[in-house]
């Protein structure tokens, strides 16, 4: 069992959380204007990027030797056409400068809130969480916490894979959107 702390009461926040707590962890949220305090070992940032990219700033002393989950897919919400970090750099990447004893990992900005409450991409496939991050053991971690929540969870390689998991997210979001695809399904990883 883990302790879990999720930035953001919102739809992704409440999905990933009924997630870890349905494969027994204890989940605890902090809203933004919250204190920040007893934290757990796993830190979810489940707001947009500019907030998470704050909050890890102001939190680098606390967020000290934690595991913290990125999910953020840093588009740009004016023109919905465009990401708002380099294209060489992600999210991630920025958040780990600033978080550099904490153990960054990027996941979850792969799914859609729906999905990650069905379980489901479309009514059919099962919903998997990809994981990007230089730490071997963090992912390791997240995937024994989330076992038993009936999401598959697939270790995507290094930090760097977060620029192609980012832009990936940013076209699905892009298609929802437009109405393309539903919230409900998107792209999957099967076997």
């Amino acid at each position: 069992m883990k302790e879990i702390t999720i930035f953001g009461k919102g739809n992704m926040g409440r999905a990933i959380g009924e997630n870890f707590k349905t494969a027994g962890n204890n989940v605890n949220y902090i809203d933004v204007d919250d204190p920040v305090e007893n934290i757990g070992s796993i830190i979810i940032l489940a707001v947009p990027y500019n907030v998470a990219l704050k909050i890890a700033k102001t939190n680098r002393a606390l967020f000290v030797g934690t595991t913290v989950i990125d999910i953020t897919n840093p588009l740009d919400f004016d023109t919905w056409d465009n990401l708002v970090v380099p294209a060489d750099s992600s999210a991630a990447a920025q958040i780990a400068n600033e978080l550099p004893d904490s153990k960054v990992v990027k996941g979850f900005n792969t799914t859609f809130a729906a999905t990650l409450i069905s379980k489901k991409i479309g009514g059919e496939h099962q919903t998997t969480v990809q994981l990007a991050s230089d730490h071997d053991d963090a992912k390791q971690a997240i995937i024994s916490a989330l076992k038993g929540s009936g999401l598959a969870v697939l270790d995507s390689g290094k930090l760097r894979r977060a620029r192609e998991l980012e832009a990936f997210g940013f076209l699905q979001m892009t298609l929802a959107a437009s109405e393309k695809i539903t919230w409900n399904g998107g792209f999957g990883v099967f076997n």
